[in-house]
């Protein structure tokens, strides 16, 4: 309700603006009760006085580009935005990619480690039996522990 009578009252004061804008004449006056008027016609009021009112066209071309700008500018700020979440996430990936490869580094060292230490190696098989290596076997697990270790380590 009070809404509505708001949207009214800013109708109604934006009628009165925008006719009186266009009079070539305005007059003010205050009545014998003290409140002030305004009309595009003389009032006879002793207290009344002639307004003088100046206005410049809006230039469409400045307010073009003026909108032009702000728009290019939002577009800019867009992209940024764009560029820092593709950033942000570029890093992300990075960062999991380094904690796996250390969680590789690690798990190979441990393997090497392993391998090197115990005098009987061996894997366990898809039915879960131990299948242990021979020295052969061993060596080639060794080359391959110390590769994996070169690649995800970085030494």
């Amino acid at each position: 309700m009070n809404t509505k009578r708001i949207a009214i009252g800013f109708t109604a004061l934006a009628l009165v603006i925008s006719t009186s804008a266009f009079a070539d004449e305005i007059y003010k006056w205050t009545d014998k009760d003290g409140s002030v008027h305004y009309g595009d016609r003389p009032s006879g009021e002793a207290s009344e006085e002639r307004l003088q009112f100046s206005y410049n066209r809006t230039n469409s071309e400045a307010l073009d580009n003026r909108v032009a700008a702000q728009r290019d500018a939002e577009e800019s700020r867009q992209e940024a935005r764009t560029e820092a979440a593709e950033k942000k996430q570029a890093a992300e990936e990075e960062r999991v990619a380094a904690e796996e490869n250390q969680a590789q580094c690690e798990t190979s060292r441990a393997q090497l480690n392993r391998m090197r230490q115990s005098a009987r190696v061996y894997r366990t098989d898809a039915a879960g039996e131990r299948v242990y290596l021979d020295d052969v076997q061993r060596a080639e697990s060794i080359t391959k522990a110390e590769a994996n270790i070169k690649e995800n380590c970085g030494t």
